[in-house]
Protein backbone atom coordinates (compact mmCIF):
# COMPACT_ATOMS: atom_id res chain seq x y z
CA UNK A 1 0.00 0.00 0.00
CA UNK A 2 1.45 3.37 -0.79
CA UNK A 3 1.81 6.29 1.09
CA UNK A 4 -1.00 8.63 -0.57
CA UNK A 5 -2.99 5.10 -0.13
CA UNK A 6 -2.25 4.95 3.57
CA UNK A 7 -3.00 9.10 4.22
CA UNK A 8 -6.50 8.68 2.11
CA UNK A 9 -7.51 5.65 4.66
CA UNK A 10 -6.32 7.88 7.77
CA UNK A 11 -8.79 10.70 6.33
CA UNK A 12 -11.59 8.50 5.85
CA UNK A 13 -10.69 6.77 9.37
CA UNK A 14 -10.89 10.36 11.24
CA UNK A 15 -14.12 11.44 9.16
CA UNK A 16 -15.81 8.23 10.73
CA UNK A 17 -14.08 8.99 13.88
CA UNK A 18 -16.08 12.33 13.91
CA UNK A 19 -19.60 11.06 12.51
CA UNK A 20 -19.84 8.72 15.48
CA UNK A 21 -18.31 11.10 17.76
CA UNK A 22 -21.22 13.31 16.33
CA UNK A 23 -23.59 10.84 16.67
CA UNK A 24 -22.49 10.16 20.16
CA UNK A 25 -23.04 13.86 21.20
CA UNK A 26 -26.62 14.04 19.80
CA UNK A 27 -27.29 10.77 21.60
CA UNK A 28 -26.47 12.51 25.00
CA UNK A 29 -28.35 15.72 24.02
CA UNK A 30 -31.03 13.87 23.87
CA UNK A 31 -30.52 12.23 27.42
CA UNK A 32 -29.89 15.66 28.54
CA UNK A 33 -33.65 16.15 27.19
CA UNK A 34 -34.82 13.40 28.41
CA UNK A 35 -33.41 14.00 32.14
CA UNK A 36 -34.70 17.18 32.10
CA UNK A 37 -38.35 16.22 31.21
CA UNK A 38 -38.51 13.36 34.18
CA UNK A 39 -37.20 16.07 36.40
CA UNK A 40 -39.69 18.26 35.29
CA UNK A 41 -42.51 15.26 35.35
CA UNK A 42 -41.27 14.19 38.95
CA UNK A 43 -42.12 18.06 40.19
CA UNK A 44 -45.24 18.38 38.91
CA UNK A 45 -46.30 14.89 40.03
CA UNK A 46 -44.81 15.62 43.66
CA UNK A 47 -46.44 18.99 43.52
CA UNK A 48 -49.91 17.30 42.14
CA UNK A 49 -49.76 14.95 45.45
CA UNK A 50 -49.16 17.16 47.86
CA UNK A 51 -52.05 19.55 46.11
CA UNK A 52 -54.21 15.99 46.47
CA UNK A 53 -53.37 15.24 50.02
CA UNK A 54 -54.30 18.91 50.87
CA UNK A 55 -57.69 18.79 49.55
CA UNK A 56 -58.17 15.41 50.73
CA UNK A 57 -57.90 16.80 54.09
CA UNK A 58 -60.11 20.14 53.57
CA UNK A 59 -62.75 17.41 52.13
CA UNK A 60 -62.78 15.00 55.31
CA UNK A 61 -63.01 17.97 57.65
CA UNK A 62 -65.75 20.15 55.89
CA UNK A 63 -67.30 16.25 54.83
CA UNK A 64 -70.31 16.20 57.78
CA UNK A 65 -70.59 20.11 57.39
CA UNK A 66 -74.42 19.52 55.78
CA UNK A 67 -74.97 16.75 57.76
CA UNK A 68 -74.46 18.92 61.11
CA UNK A 69 -76.49 21.86 59.77
CA UNK A 70 -79.21 19.59 59.71
CA UNK A 71 -78.54 17.84 63.26
CA UNK A 72 -78.40 21.64 64.63
CA UNK A 73 -81.78 21.76 63.69
CA UNK A 74 -82.94 19.28 65.35
CA UNK A 75 -81.02 20.46 68.26
CA UNK A 76 -82.58 23.72 68.41
CA UNK A 77 -86.22 21.66 68.34
CA UNK A 78 -84.80 19.98 71.16
CA UNK A 79 -84.21 23.22 73.60
CA UNK A 80 -87.25 24.43 72.23
CA UNK A 81 -89.04 21.58 73.95
CA UNK A 82 -87.39 21.37 77.36
CA UNK A 83 -87.38 25.05 77.82
CA UNK A 84 -91.45 25.03 76.79
CA UNK A 85 -91.86 22.16 78.84
CA UNK A 86 -89.61 23.36 82.38
CA UNK A 87 -91.66 27.26 81.93
CA UNK A 88 -95.02 24.92 82.09
CA UNK A 89 -93.90 22.44 84.02
CA UNK A 90 -95.32 19.80 81.94
CA UNK A 91 -93.57 16.62 81.90
CA UNK A 92 -96.40 15.14 78.98
CA UNK A 93 -95.45 18.39 76.73
CA UNK A 94 -91.62 17.41 77.76
CA UNK A 95 -92.39 13.56 76.45
CA UNK A 96 -94.47 14.81 73.20
CA UNK A 97 -91.43 16.96 72.34
CA UNK A 98 -88.46 14.89 72.69
CA UNK A 99 -90.64 11.89 70.94
CA UNK A 100 -90.78 14.28 68.35
CA UNK A 101 -87.04 14.94 68.28
CA UNK A 102 -86.43 11.46 68.04
CA UNK A 103 -88.40 10.84 64.95
CA UNK A 104 -87.15 14.07 62.86
CA UNK A 105 -83.52 12.68 63.82
CA UNK A 106 -84.47 9.00 62.82
CA UNK A 107 -85.74 10.18 59.25
CA UNK A 108 -82.81 12.37 59.00
CA UNK A 109 -80.48 9.32 59.51
CA UNK A 110 -82.63 7.36 57.07
CA UNK A 111 -82.31 9.79 54.70
CA UNK A 112 -78.37 9.26 54.77
CA UNK A 113 -78.44 5.97 54.09
CA UNK A 114 -79.14 4.52 58.13
CA UNK A 115 -81.05 1.33 58.60
CA UNK A 116 -82.27 -0.17 61.45
CA UNK A 117 -80.83 -4.39 61.96
CA UNK A 118 -83.96 -6.29 61.91
CA UNK A 119 -83.14 -8.91 65.12
CA UNK A 120 -86.41 -10.35 66.66
CA UNK A 121 -87.06 -13.62 65.05
CA UNK A 122 -84.53 -13.44 62.48
CA UNK A 123 -81.67 -16.24 62.32
CA UNK A 124 -78.44 -15.06 64.21
CA UNK A 125 -76.72 -13.34 61.68
CA UNK A 126 -72.82 -13.24 62.84
CA UNK A 127 -72.15 -10.45 60.28
CA UNK A 128 -74.69 -8.45 61.35
CA UNK A 129 -76.13 -9.38 65.34
CA UNK A 130 -73.60 -9.94 68.20
CA UNK A 131 -74.94 -12.44 70.64
CA UNK A 132 -74.62 -11.14 74.35
CA UNK A 133 -76.73 -14.05 75.92
CA UNK A 134 -77.40 -17.52 75.29
CA UNK A 135 -81.07 -18.96 76.25
CA UNK A 136 -82.32 -22.33 76.73
CA UNK A 137 -85.35 -22.96 75.57
CA UNK A 138 -87.56 -25.66 73.29
CA UNK A 139 -90.41 -23.19 72.02
CA UNK A 140 -88.35 -21.51 69.68
CA UNK A 141 -86.31 -22.53 67.02
CA UNK A 142 -82.54 -22.93 67.43
CA UNK A 143 -80.71 -19.73 66.88
CA UNK A 144 -83.14 -17.54 66.31
CA UNK A 145 -82.97 -14.45 68.08
CA UNK A 146 -85.27 -13.95 70.95
CA UNK A 147 -84.93 -10.38 72.62
CA UNK A 148 -82.59 -7.40 70.64
CA UNK A 149 -80.46 -5.24 73.61
CA UNK A 150 -78.96 -3.01 72.07
CA UNK A 151 -79.79 -1.38 68.22
CA UNK A 152 -77.76 -2.09 65.53
CA UNK A 153 -77.49 -0.04 61.97
CA UNK A 154 -76.18 -0.34 58.65
CA UNK A 155 -75.33 2.54 56.32
CA UNK A 156 -76.02 2.06 52.69
CA UNK A 157 -74.57 -1.94 52.75
CA UNK A 158 -71.91 -1.55 55.68
CA UNK A 159 -72.64 -2.71 58.74
CA UNK A 160 -72.12 0.16 61.30
CA UNK A 161 -72.66 -1.36 64.52
CA UNK A 162 -73.98 -5.05 64.99
CA UNK A 163 -77.13 -5.79 67.08
CA UNK A 164 -76.09 -6.77 70.35
CA UNK A 165 -78.96 -9.63 70.84
CA UNK A 166 -80.45 -12.80 73.18
CA UNK A 167 -80.16 -15.81 71.10
CA UNK A 168 -82.07 -19.31 71.30
CA UNK A 169 -80.02 -22.12 72.27
CA UNK A 170 -82.72 -25.36 72.22
CA UNK A 171 -82.26 -27.85 75.73
CA UNK A 172 -80.49 -30.81 74.64
CA UNK A 173 -82.22 -34.57 74.62
CA UNK A 174 -81.20 -36.65 77.75
CA UNK A 175 -80.15 -39.65 76.49
CA UNK A 176 -81.19 -42.38 79.25
CA UNK A 177 -77.53 -43.97 80.20
CA UNK A 178 -77.28 -48.05 79.57
CA UNK A 179 -77.06 -50.37 82.49
CA UNK A 180 -74.20 -52.09 81.41
CA UNK A 181 -73.79 -56.10 83.40
CA UNK A 182 -70.70 -56.06 85.81
CA UNK A 183 -67.73 -58.14 84.80
CA UNK A 184 -68.04 -61.56 85.59
CA UNK A 185 -64.97 -61.16 88.77
CA UNK A 186 -67.39 -58.37 90.06
CA UNK A 187 -70.39 -60.33 90.21
CA UNK A 188 -72.05 -61.38 93.57
CA UNK A 189 -74.13 -64.74 92.98
CA UNK A 190 -77.76 -64.35 94.34
CA UNK A 191 -77.67 -67.72 95.77
CA UNK A 192 -78.18 -68.72 98.69
CA UNK A 193 -74.48 -70.09 100.36
CA UNK A 194 -73.88 -73.54 101.55
CA UNK A 195 -75.40 -75.13 104.75
CA UNK A 196 -72.48 -75.53 106.79
CA UNK A 197 -73.58 -79.16 108.62
CA UNK A 198 -73.09 -78.69 112.75
CA UNK A 199 -70.66 -80.73 113.95
CA UNK A 200 -71.85 -84.37 115.16
CA UNK A 201 -72.88 -84.52 118.69
CA UNK A 202 -70.30 -86.02 121.35
CA UNK A 203 -71.68 -88.54 123.88
CA UNK A 204 -68.85 -89.35 125.16
CA UNK A 205 -68.66 -85.78 125.73
CA UNK A 206 -70.33 -85.67 128.68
Amino acid sequence: MTIKNKAKNKKQDIKDLEAELKVLREELAKKDDYQDVALRLQAEFDNFRKRSAKERQEFIKYANEGLILELVGILDNFERSIKAADQKQDFKLLHQGVDMISKQLHKLLQEKGLKRIECVGEKFDPVRHEAIEVVESDDAEESKVLEELQAGYMLNEHVLRPAMVKVVKNKPDIVEEEVKPKDEEDYVSQEAPEEIEPDEYDESDE
